[in-house]
Formats: structure tokens, C-alpha cells, sequence
């Protein structure tokens, strides 16, 4: 079968190759599933740049990388359900700690990480749902329904943050966004209440008086380290502050006075390790927005596998307007 593959970390034009490569079976509690669609993200490309403090080397000596993708399951391992096969699927953390993810044209993985599609969802959407999707669905939501809350999402011009709009908008949430001044009237049409320039000074100041000075009930944050001081001033007593990323300082000064003094709840998401409970609640969220039309997850472009490299590339770009995607039908 084809696969994107690397051995050795660095550029991405460098080290991806297409090769060809033994078509995996399915253990038992497994799936085979037939990939269409390889979503490709942030973490796919700082992983095969070897960008992870620590890490000298790939954890296998051939990787086929991508944890997102979709596709139709073609044959099951023993304890499956045979009637699954022919299912279409989106699947999730496909090459965390593995050896081979989504960016080939077959996967076997565990059956529980090959979700049924929601009716009326194409694979193309559905290779958006595991990284954007989960992460964007958990920040709004982990703490429970959000109506009538207001909500702050960072980065609502990004994968994450474009759906995190969406989801709390449909949840009944009052939505404050940043975003790049070029993107918020593509923030606003995803449901935004009111978005703000990330970089204006004066950005605590028009946050507070967005929500007449009490401040918002819960953030969904992509850059802690740089926004701390001001998630310290503008979210209430008691509110919560999920962070999912913080790439641009990854050892970041806590104001701990504020926090302390309101009381804050500090909840660090990751994706890949979301406890069962977590994840179902938030594919459940995702499956119920997607089936009542209230969420269409962005995406930039879908390149073929020949062009993997520029696929790596362009998510790490700033400024794209949603995934991109490896189309492998």
C-alpha cells in the first residue's frame, strides 16, 4: 500500500517520502479501515520536525504519521462486530504512540477509535474531527453546558478556535473572540458575538466592557503563556481558564495573585489522553452539532500524498483558513 513515511527527524521536504509498504491486518479488537481522507496537524509536523524537548530520534524506525483521518472499514480483528464492516468512519490519536498513523491508504487500530459517522457528514469533515474537533468540543464543554455563560476563545480564526465558535454559539453562549484583523469577518460568521484584535493593547479593556465589566465565565486558550496575565484580569470569580496550547512560551509566568483571589480554575487539555468519560462527552457534542448543521469545520486545502511535504508546510503557516488534508481515495 502507499504511506507518507519518515525515518529520521527534520524539514519536511527533506525527510517524507511516499513509499510503498506492507498492508496492515487487524488484531483482535481491531479495524481495518480504508483511509479517504489523512487530516494533517500542528503536532503531526512539530513531531516529525523533532521539535519535542528531549526527543533525539523517532520512537520507530519508520513512521507513517497523521492521527486524524476517515475512511470505511473494510475488515475487522476477532471481537468486533463483523456487521461493522462497510461502516464509514473518523478516527482519532491514530499514530499516538504508534508506529503508523492515517497518512496511508490503510490503518489497523483499536475499534473504539474508529467512530461511526454522523449521518449526513462527509469524510472530508470527518478527518477534521479528531485534533480540531475534540479539543475545540472538550474546551467549550468539559465544564457542562455553557448557555447563558460568556465565553473567550483565543485564536478563533484557527482550526481549534473556528469550531470552539461554532460549538459554544450552538451551546447557547455569549462569544468573545481574538483573531488577526484580517479574519474577523470570517470569526464573526462563525458565530462570534464580538472579536478583537489579539494584539491590541487595549484588549483586557474592551473584553471587560463586552461583558459589562464582569468579566467572562470561561476561556478556551491556544497561547497561555502570552495571554496569562490578561485571563487573570478579564475572566470573573470562580471561572475557568482551559488551556490547550502555548506555543509562542512554553514557560510561562503565572500571576498567581489574581488567580488566586478569583479563585480561577486552571484545566490543561490535552487531546490524546482525554479520560473516556471526557472524550464521549465531547464526541457527543461534536456528533449533535454536526447532525442539527451548526458546525461545518473549516478547511484550507486537500492535497494528494505526493505532496505531503507541502501539506506539513502549510499547516504551519499562519494565516491558512482551516485543515488541511492528505486526500487518499
Amino acid at each position: 500500500m502507499r504511506a507518507v513515511t519518515y525515518s529520521h527527524f527534520g524539514p519536511a521536504g527533506d525527510v517524507l517520502s511516499l513509499d510503498q509498504i506492507d498492508q496492515p491486518n487487524p488484531a483482535r479488537g481491531e479495524v481495518l479501515v480504508r483511509i479517504a481522507f489523512s487530516g494533517v496537524n500542528p503536532s503531526d509536523a512539530k513531531a516529525r520536525a523533532g521539535s519535542r524537548p528531549g526527543v533525539t530520534r523517532p520512537d520507530h524506525p519508520l513512521i507513517v504519521p497523521h492521527s486524524d483521518g476517515a475512511g470505511t472499514i473494510e475488515a475487522v480483528g476477532d471481537g468486533v462486530d463483523p456487521a461493522r464492516v462497510g461502516e464509514e468512519v473518523w478516527l482519532w490519536n491514530g499514530q499516538w504512540q504508534r508506529a503508523h498513523g492515517t497518512g496511508a491508504d490503510y490503518i489497523a487500530l483499536p475499534a473504539t477509535q474508529a467512530v461511526p459517522l454522523p449521518q449526513g457528514t462527509s469524510l472530508e469533515t470527518g478527518a477534521t474531527l479528531g485534533i480540531p474537533g475534540l479539543t475545540a468540543a472538550h474546551g467549550v464543554f468539559a465544564g457542562g453546558d455553557v448557555a447563558g455563560e460568556t465565553l473567550l476563545i483565543s485564536g478563533g480564526a484557527g482550526s481549534v478556535g473556528h469550531n470552539a465558535v461554532q460549538l459554544a454559539k450552538w451551546g447557547g453562549a455569549k462569544v468573545i473572540a481574538t483573531a488577526n484583523a484580517k479574519a474577523h469577518d470570517r470569526v464573526r460568521a462563525a458565530g462570534a458575538d464580538h472579536v478583537f484584535d489579539y494584539a491590541d493593547p487595549d484588549l483586557a479593556a474592551k473584553i471587560l466592557a463586552a461583558t459589562d465589566g464582569a468579566g467572562i465565565d470561561r476561556a478556551v486558550e491556544v497561547e497561555f503563556g502570552q495571554n496569562a496575565a490578561l485571563l487573570g484580569e478579564v475572566t470573573r470569580p470562580n471561572g475557568t481558564i482551559c488551556a490547550y496550547g502555548s506555543g509562542g512560551d512554553m514557560t510561562p509566568t503565572l500571576p498567581f495573585g489574581p488567580y488566586l483571589f478569583k479563585a480561577l480554575t486552571l484545566d490543561i487539555a490535552l487531546v490524546y489522553i482525554l479520560p473516556e468519560t471526557q472524550r464521549k462527552n465531547a464526541i457527543a457534542r461534536l456528533h449533535a452539532a454536526l447532525t442539527e448543521g451548526a458546525l461545518s469545520p473549516a478547511i484550507d486545502r486537500i492535497l494528494p500524498p505526493e505532496q505531503a511535504a507541502q501539506a506539513h508546510d502549510a499547516v504551519m503557516t499562519p494565516g491558512r483558513a482551516g485543515a488541511v488534508l492528505l486526500d487518499l481515495r
